[in-house]
């Protein structure tokens, strides 16, 4: 069979046996289920040979981008030599120089580099490491965590439970207890205290979210709390920067407690935010640093937990171990990938690009702020949110059967149709999500805001 042909037999599979993530497939009984069959640079292309913008690198994913047959011939190569073998009590000669490349790039002593499949695995890993290392160090009581409102962390049961989105949540409880939510960090909807927009409000408030964290954990008992989760920019609710000060406060806190401090950079490493690990471009340093999506731009599922030599100490003696693994963790060929990903990275400086044109693409997508239905645009270097209101005065926002109407109803399928491909979201306030490949230009970013004020436009008249 043709892999670029969707014929209607292969259309009628696809409602009959393929069940898609996070899908309404009821959309499905009278929409043709769309089909993505190629990618090239910064574009995708539909089984009817359409040509769409990536502007969500997939799912925050393909950094360096699409079609990039130096990724593929990697995996050949290593599927070749060798294509398995797990790294329960043996090495890979991939997952090692992988191992030592991470280290090197993480700051401080993140020297130990555990290898998953994905990024809700290396959430599930931190938990699990931070509950093991306090009973093997004598303090059994803490495993409680911390993590913000509406932040997503991952769909398996313990990464669920960490996710403050509880609408997400409701289906599966009960979930993994123990877990505890303080506010995010979005200053567009910060407390009216802090709405003054000067820097000096700006630190105020991230200050004050940081204290909520050392609040939360003298409330619960800090015999009890284990680790606090937190992503560098939070991609729920729709790219929330920290304020300046913020992370600063957060690590005196857990210092304050010895609560580890976990950055959940799934989305925010490997150049997302222009940094090989986003919390350099921050300047705080974590405990444990949870990632995947760009280490390999997508080309083979990888995703790692990076800990210090501090938390790995009480597992380096005698017959102590850490029991936990996954079957495809630091998979051959993935680790192939991620190499041969680092190599583009450092060769055509990838981060270096992201600094370089991030206030471009800031500035681009500024311009749509003269529109009436945009209320805020926000976020660093390839990855933004744009709020989406009824009245930019009183930031007035969308209820649930209007934000239903406005995303699903219509922005989800009017932006698709006109060629960009993007994430129309309302877990919290209506948002638009952009996250472009990192070799994107000022093309790209000029494409982007033409083609969402064309639809933005038609939003706000149908209104």
């Amino acid at each position: 069979m043709d892999p670029f042909r969707i014929d209607s037999s292969r259309q009628q599979a696809a409602r009959d046996h393929l069940w898609m993530h996070f899908t309404r497939h009821s959309t499905y009984d009278t929409h043709e289920v769309p089909t993505i069959v190629r990618g090239e640079g910064a574009y995708i292309w539909d089984s009817h040979g359409k040509r769409y913008l990536d502007g969500l690198a997939g799912l925050f994913v393909v950094q360096v981008g699409h079609g990039r047959t130096e990724l593929a011939e990697a995996a050949a190569k290593q599927a070749a030599e060798l294509a398995f073998f797990p790294l329960w009590s043996y090495a890979t000669p991939g997952a090692i120089d992988l191992a030592e490349r991470l280290a090197g790039y993480a700051p401080g002593d993140l020297n130990r580099v555990f290898f998953t499949s994905g990024g809700g695995e290396a959430v599930e890993s931190a938990w699990k490491l931070a509950k093991n290392y306090f009973k093997l160090t004598g303090k059994p009581t803490k495993h409680k965590v911390i993590s913000r409102a509406i932040a997503y962390h991952g769909t398996t049961a313990g990464a669920l439970s960490i996710t403050g989105l509880p609408g997400m949540k409701a289906q599966f409880e009960p979930l993994v207890p123990s877990t505890f939510r303080v506010p995010n960090t979005n200053l567009y909807r910060a407390p009216e205290q802090f709405g003054g927009g000067t820097p000096e409000d700006e630190r105020a408030f991230g200050r004050w979210a940081a204290d909520r964290i050392g609040e939360a954990i003298e409330f619960e008992g800090p015999d009890t709390v284990a680790a606090v989760f937190l992503e560098p920019v939070q991609n729920a609710g729709g790219c929330f920067p920290p304020p300046a000060g913020y992370f600063e406060r957060v690590r005196e806190i857990c210092d304050e407690h010895d609560v580890l401090l976990v950055s959940d950079e799934v989305i925010c490493a490997f150049g997302r935010l222009g940094h090989m690990f986003a919390c350099e471009r921050y300047g705080y340093q974590p405990d444990i640093i949870t990632c995947a999506k760009g280490l390999t731009s997508g080309y083979s599922p990888l995703g790692a937990m990076i800990a210090t030599d501090r938390l790995f100490e009480p597992f380096a003696k005698g017959d102590t171990s850490f029991a936990h693994g996954y079957t495809f963790g630091g998979h051959p060929v993935s680790t192939a990938v991620a190499m041969t990903n680092l190599d583009i990275f450092e060769r055509e400086q990838i981060n270096e690009h992201v600094r370089e044109t991030e206030a471009d693409f800031r500035a681009t997508l500024g311009r749509l702020r003269d529109l009436p239905i945009v209320g805020d645009v926000r976020g660093e270097g390839y990855f933004y949110g744009i709020e989406l209101v009824k009245d930019k005065s009183t930031k007035e926002s969308f209820d649930g059967p209007e934000s239903e109407r406005l995303l699903r109803g219509f922005l989800s399928g009017a932006l698709f149709e006109a060629g960009l491909y993007c994430r129309a979201d309302d877990r919290g306030d209506p948002v638009i999500q952009l996250a472009p490949p990192l070799i994107s230009d000022q093309a790209v970013f000029d494409e982007i805001e033409s083609t969402l004020r064309d639809v933005l436009t038609r939003a706000w008249s149908q209104l």
